[in-house]
């Protein structure tokens, strides 16, 4: 195929921007562009893999995040256009750009799934703050709200993550294995069948 324009080519602004304003956002912007496709496609292999009593509710909430996650980086995608440059596409590429790190392959307990996510969710949103008041400081005002507006969603997503992390839940499995709450009778009681809890008679009331 014959290439249009190289991805280096700046073609210029339609809306004011200086050129060298318009290339160190674009740099900005391309950078989270790699690191959102990175955990949108980390968020869609949660999706696909979290099992347990909680199933449902995850596999909807992993959905949410990606769903969201995929709007932001179109938008991100949409403003390095406005900026006159091309967003980068190719994979290898943005694997090299982001800068945050796709999970090793294979399957994981669900609470270090979780974990991950929040993590990179937090990297993300520093990162975020950085490009904003570099925004500020360059008089890009469509891309500091832009980022401002993605912030704020990206600080929501970290927030639910932590309510599914608390310590208090119905449901054990995915707050720890049951063997890091047993009590000690209980671990020494567990056979070769699996581990068991032993159900504990309430004390006896005093006779009157």
């Amino acid at each position: 195929m014959e290439k249009v324009r190289e991805k280096s080519e700046y073609e210029g602004n339609p809306v004011g921007l200086k050129k060298e304003t318009a290339l160190k956002m674009a740099a900005e912007l391309d950078r989270h562009l790699a690191s959102f496709i990175i955990l949108y496609n980390q968020y869609h292999k949660h999706h696909w893999l979290v099992e347990g009593p909680q199933f449902r509710d995850l596999h909807l909430f992993f959905e949410d995040h990606y769903t969201q996650i995929h709007e932001q980086y179109d938008a991100i995608a949409e403003r390095l256009t406005v900026m006159g440059v091309v967003p980068t596409c190719h994979p290898a590429r943005q694997i090299e750009l982001a800068y945050i790190a796709h999970e090793e392959e294979g399957e994981f307990r669900i609470r270090e799934m979780l974990q991950k996510d929040m993590e990179d969710e937090k990297t993300i949103a520093v990162e975020l703050r950085k490009s904003i008041k570099l925004a500020f400081e360059h008089d890009d005002f469509g891309t500091k709200s832009l980022l401002e507006g993605i912030l704020f969603k990206t600080e929501d997503r970290c927030h639910h993550i932590e309510h599914f992390l608390g310590e208090d839940g119905l449901s054990i499995g995915l707050i720890a294995r049951p063997e890091d709450i047993m009590e000690e009778d209980d671990k020494a009681s567990a056979g070769k069948k699996g581990l068991r809890t032993t159900a504990r008679k309430p004390a006896a009331k005093p006779k009157a």
